[in-house]
Order: structure tokens, then sequence, then C-alpha cells
């Protein structure tokens, strides 16, 4: 077979699964619906019969819907996380629970595209949104939730310090996601990033700026360490 799918407008992997264990994800900023449509399908005709895309707004995310089921490719959207699912979430077989934390609300829609994309990668998510560092004890009441968990994601605008705090009370490993979400200073998501960064907690690993996309996959490859799968 093929090992690539030339389409003019983007060249399909079909090796991605064999390398790295998960098939090609679409990244849906800038393509038309049509283009992702017609990607889904050619991936879901060569054997993916389960296709993450991510960053699809909301109108071309329930195009891209509809037009998948009527070719028979059952497809959710997800409007906060701005992602489709085509064909279901993998079966859920990680080693651990991932858990996502945010520190406001506002930082819930990277929250959300990190949650729905480590149960689209086989997880079990829990999430504890709205728990930042000044109403620290807004925390330290979820923190026995968040102890059970085998990875956690902490996601943060402003100074980012939720990070640092999460590092310092939880033995799992932590991966830092800073937000666009702040004010002026904020400079978009770079002082947290800074913050981050430089986190004093040990174990703290750090994604880009908004990245929750990386920072779910980057969890699942942590909670599934020891499974091996076999792909055909």
């Amino acid at each position: 077979m093929d090992r690539n799918i030339e389409l003019g407008f983007a060249n399909i992997d079909l090796e991605r699964r064999e390398r790295t264990g998960v098939a090609e994800v679409i990244y849906g900023a800038g393509k038309s619906a049509d283009q992702i449509t017609e990607i889904v399908r050619q991936m879901y005709e060569h054997g993916e019969k389960h296709v993450l895309i991510t960053r699809v707004e909301e109108e071309k995310a329930e195009k891209v819907a509809g037009m998948l089921n009527e070719v028979d490719i059952k497809s959710n959207v997800y409007k906060e996380a701005r992602i489709v699912v085509a064909g279901g979430n993998m079966p859920a077989d990680g080693i651990g629970m991932i858990a996502v934390v945010t520190g406001g609300t506002s930082d819930i829609p990277v929250a959300e595209e990190a949650a729905r994309t480590a149960e689209f990668l086989g997880n079990e998510v829990v999430r504890v949104y709205d728990v930042g560092v000044a109403g620290l004890h807004r925390l330290l009441s979820k923190v026995d939730i968040i102890r059970e968990a085998s990875v956690v994601i902490a996601i943060a605008g402003m100074e980012g310090a939720l990070a640092s705090v999460v590092g310092g009370l939880v033995s799992a490993p932590v991966i830092a996601v800073p937000t666009s979400i702040g004010y002026g200073a904020g400079f978009g998501g770079i002082s947290a990033l800074l913050s981050m960064l430089n986190s004093c907690a040990s174990g703290v690993s750090v994604v880009n700026i908004d990245n929750g996309f990386g920072a779910g996959y980057q969890a699942s490859l942590i909670n599934h360490v020891g499974i091996r799968h076999e792909f055909t």
C-alpha cells in the first residue's frame, strides 16, 4: 500500500501511527471544510477509524461534521475545545488518570483542547477548573483529587503561578500550559510562559502558549508508558 496520499493541497502520512502510535492529527486552522473532509475521508478509507481535528472554529466544525456524517463517518463537535472527532475516541487504556487544572474560567477553552485531546487518545480525564492561586483555598480543597492523577496539566494565564504551586503538591509529572489570558503586561501569555519556564518546582515541563493539544498529547504519552501497542 502507498504509505502517503498526495491530494495536491495535502500529503497524508499513513505511517504516522506505526512510528508514533498515533495517526496524523489534522490542524484545522487555515484549511477549508472541504479540504478537512477529504483528508478525513481518505484516512478513514485507508484504515484510520479515529481521527482528531484541532483548531476548527464553530461554523466550520459544524460543516465538517455534517459532510462526514453524510459519508457515514460519525463525527462529534466540541465547540469550546475547537475540536472535531471523527469516528469516536480510542479505547481508554491509559495506565491512570490525567487531571486538567485551570487557574481561571477564562482558561477553559485551552483546557478543553487538552482534555478532549487526552480523551481522544484513550485516557480518563478529570477536570478541576477555576482554582487559581489568588484563592489558594480553592486549589487545596481539590488537592486529593489532583494527587490521584498519573499526570497533571496545569493551565493558567496572568502570572502563571499555578504550575509551580501544583508542582509542589503532587508527585506526578506536571505539564504547564501558559495561556494568553491577562492584562497588557502579560504580553499575550509571554509573562506566564516565562514564569512557568522559571518554575522553582521540580517535575514541571512547559508547552507553548495556548497549546492545549500539545499538553494533552504529551500527557497521554506519559500515561501510556509501559503499554505496548501493536499496529497493523
